[in-house]
């Protein structure tokens, strides 16, 4: 079985950025197998009902403007995996679960930017599944523990941000503040020990959440990985600019 993963992909300029998470992105792929196809669940899709791309080849999708030249120049056509999106929408669907295809949308850059760090090569089938904003971190959950068969030789990849308040981020590197900190400490202590009814309802009950998260969209694919698996570990903590915090988790 291969993991299920979140990781925080942070600024799109994270392949060109040099930081901790940039070099712990790097290295990840080394420690599993070589999976036969990638689910990516990327905080950057949004939909009512979960939907899964259903594409021959990828396409690259900047989607963001105001940063360096050179970061749109990167391309990740990876091929698609069309077979794999309508199995996974049939296991969704036997579980309860509403699932539809998406034939044209390409990758976007919570699945591209850890993607291109992880699998430089481009060579591995990728598909995407949406988060659904509008729902609970429970139903994402559900989603997870539904996609737990794919493990078997694929793997998840759940792309967020462990923290994700722009407004509150210092761009010229100052230190994490202590909100994100606490925040940080009580999300780690509820996903490592499994108290799933406290992580689901982290939003009454970690300590500034609403700072960490004004919207979960960003938090979201954490759920994901999540119910995906059974046993959690953290494998990286680190922040850039200040709050935005960079952590990942393996679920096995």
């Amino acid at each position: 079985m291969l993991p299920a993963l979140f990781v925080s992909h942070g600024a799109p300029t994270l392949p060109l950025d040099d930081v901790p998470a940039r070099d712990f992105l790097r290295g990840l792929a080394a420690e599993f197998p070589r999976p036969k196809a990638i689910l990516a669940v990327s905080a950057h899709w949004e939909t009512e009902v979960p939907m899964l791309t259903a594409v021959a080849q990828n396409s690259t999708i900047h989607d963001f403007r105001g940063f360096p030249a050179p970061l749109y120049d990167l391309t990740y056509n990876a091929p698609g995996a069309p077979e794999t999106a309508a199995e996974l929408a049939a296991l969704l669907q036997r579980a309860g679960l509403s699932a539809s295809l998406n034939f044209t949308r390409g990758l976007d850059h919570g699945a591209w930017v850890p993607l291109m760090l992880m699998y430089p090569e481009a060579d591995i089938p990728v598909l995407q599944l949406s988060v659904q904003p509008r729902l609970s971190p429970a139903h994402h959950v559900a989603l997870g523990k539904a996609l737990q068969p794919f493990r078997e030789s694929g793997l998840i990849l759940a792309s967020g941000g462990f923290v994700h308040n722009l407004r509150a981020l210092d761009w010229n590197g100052g230190a994490e503040p202590e909100w994100s900190q606490r925040y940080a400490a009580w999300m780690d202590g509820a996903i490592t020990g499994r108290r799933t009814n406290d992580l689901t309802a982290y939003r009454s009950k970690a300590p500034a959440a609403a700072m960490a998260h004004p919207s979960e969209d960003h938090i979201l694919p954490l759920f994901v990985a999540y119910g995906a698996g059974e046993k959690a570990a953290r494998l990286h903590t680190s922040a850039t600019f200040g709050a935005l915090r960079m952590d990942a988790y393996r679920f096995d």
